[in-house]
């Protein structure tokens, strides 16, 4: 059974929840003003508390399509998910959920106190950040009226994956807060919707048979097409735009995030020209990867 959660956790999807810690922690180094010893721990409480948000998130998704009946398609369980294949009950992974749930929170809270003191006012608002995500992790594909089945998903993506994890994280580490951090927040934010877009691409005619209504299903293929063309356009902007505005960072390696540009310029024109959903799915540990890496260089850069 071990075995069984494992794959339920999904870990393929790490990379692309760390990518936003690693943005916001490559910014909160890049100010100077944060020692090695407050910078770690709290670094490594943010990154362990959003793989936990994530691992929660992934179960809550097992669970939430199974007893809403999004993993049915023409009838057919999806032998791919643990609670539909009936490796893992129902009742365990509720219960995996809740146990993961708990950790997000107690390591959320102790990286809040290790960051804030006692400063209680700016604690119970952190607090209730936390809150807000683990609640945002679990309602997205569970629960009566899950929000990733009304279209609401990539604003959730955008406000978590972007300006939550990377700005969030700079402020915590730093106390402090630019608005600059907000134009990295929105690239690591727009690829990340972009890699639930490619999902939704992909499984746009499955999700609107089981009722699952992303933006996808209500947008339509084609059009949706053109919004993954915009999601990648905006991101690489708000890039170049910030590097613009912080000549003075100490941001390198411009010449491998034109490599990376060039992976997303061939992704882009690839979807595009596709007609297939299903040859799309290669492209999703690209685009994953690929956003990962990208931060990666920013927190090399930032810590060198």
């Amino acid at each position: 059974m071990f075995r069984d959660f494992i794959q339920a956790a999904r870990l393929r999807t790490l990379p692309l929840a760390s990518a936003s810690i690693l943005t916001g922690g490559s910014l909160a180094s890049a100010t100077g003003d944060v020692g090695f010893v407050r910078f770690v721990p709290l670094f490594s409480g943010c990154l362990l508390t959003v793989i936990l948000l994530q691992v929660l998130a992934n179960f809550a998704n097992d669970l939430g399509d199974f007893e809403n009946g999004a993993d049915r398609v023409a009838g057919k369980e999806r032998s791919d998910r643990a609670v539909a294949s009936g490796r893992i009950t129902a009742t365990a992974m509720k219960r995996a959920v809740m146990i993961t749930g708990a950790l997000a929170f107690l390591t959320g809270i102790a990286t809040v106190i290790g960051a804030v003191g006692d400063a209680w006012g700016l604690l119970l608002r952190w607090v209730a950040v936390g809150a807000v995500s683990i609640a945002a992790a679990y309602t997205y594909t569970a629960g009566k009226r899950p929000y990733g089945y009304s279209g609401l998903g990539d604003i959730s993506v955008l406000v978590f994956f972007g300006f939550a994890g990377v700005a969030g994280t700079a402020a915590l580490i730093t106390r402090d807060w630019d608005p600059l951090w907000l134009l990295p927040a929105l690239t690591i934010g727009l690829l990340s919707v972009a890699v639930l877009n490619l999902n939704n691409l992909r499984d746009h005619i499955s999700d609107a048979a089981t009722g699952k209504r992303t933006l996808v299903v209500r947008m339509g293929f084609e059009h949706a097409k053109r919004y993954h063309m915009l999601l990648f356009a905006c991101a690489w902007v708000a890039l170049l735009v910030f590097w613009r505005l912080d000549a003075s960072g100490p941001w390198r390696g411009h010449l491998w995030y034109g490599l990376f540009g060039l992976v997303h310029a061939r992704h882009v024109a690839f979807v595009y020209r596709t007609k297939d959903p299903s040859a799309l799915d290669g492209e999703l540990k690209k685009i994953a990867l690929s956003t990962f890496a990208i931060s990666l260089f920013l927190f090399l850069s930032a810590s060198a």
